[in-house]
């Protein structure tokens, strides 16, 4: 057993877990003093995880997987972790965030789509430009603004910062030959934000996600690209979330 309180989205959270690994996962982000939120692991969240890895292997069709104790206990934590905040207007959203003239853009598709792949252009293209997280950032949602959160759970590149940002833009992103990209409104842009946040099973919690994916699409502003893998896709991203400066 191990216990530490790491800082993610504003909220210092205390922490107990099985494995010290799960302590170093969150190294980046550890912090000292009171805690707000306090979350377990235990064992049954662990199996818990596996079994829905499992479910999942098997609708997907694929060879089932295999995940240690250690990598499956991260997952648990961060999903206990997102319920608990999730009453704290913080929701759980997949996606990539870039950075860039201190404001963030989240990218967001469903996995293999070309997220990584578009935000390696920025990387390239766009002077200044870096990933606030690869994978599962944290969107706090406060009462006339968005914050886009880093944490340490990154995607497997392991790109990420420690930072706090304002969301400047949602860009639902799909694969095309040419390069487009159009403002788009909440309605259209609803359900791909609805799949790709964290979605628990309580009545209330679901009300709350709901509520916090309204509050996101009042807030910020909405596109829709479709992109390929050449250098223009980047540029194409910015101007059309920037109005060609961004800053």
């Amino acid at each position: 057993m191990t216990e530490f309180t790491l800082s993610l989205a504003g909220y210092p959270i205390h922490v107990e877990a099985l494995f010290e690994s799960t302590k170093r996962y969150c190294s980046a982000y550890l912090c000292d003093g009171p805690a707000l939120v306090s979350v377990c692991v235990a064992a049954s969240d662990i199996d818990a995880e596996r079994e829905k890895a499992a479910r999942e292997d098997e609708i997907e069709g694929l060879q089932p997987r295999t995940f240690s104790d250690a990598y499956l206990e991260t997952l648990a934590l961060y999903r206990k972790i997102a319920d608990a905040l999730l009453m704290r207007d913080v929701l759980l959203f997949h996606g990539s965030v870039m950075a860039c003239g201190g404001k963030a853009y989240l990218f967001t598709a469903p996995s293999g789509t070309g997220k990584t792949t578009h935000c390696r252009l920025w990387l390239s293209e766009i002077e200044g430009s870096y990933v606030l997280n690869g994978d599962k950032p944290l969107l706090r949602v406060e009462s006339d603004r968005v914050l886009a959160c880093g944490t340490p759970w990154q995607g497997k590149e392991k790109l990420g910062r420690n930072e706090i940002l304002p969301l400047s833009a949602v860009c639902i992103l799909s694969r095309d030959t040419k390069n487009h990209i159009e403002a788009v409104s909440f309605h259209d842009a609803m359900p791909a934000l609805f799949s790709q946040s964290n979605r628990p099973r309580r009545p209330e919690a679901i009300r709350k996600t709901l509520e916090l994916i309204d509050r996101l699409g009042r807030h910020t502003r909405l596109y829709s690209l479709g992109c390929n893998t050449e250098p223009e896709a980047a540029h194409v991203s910015f101007r059309g979330m920037t109005g060609g400066c961004g800053l």
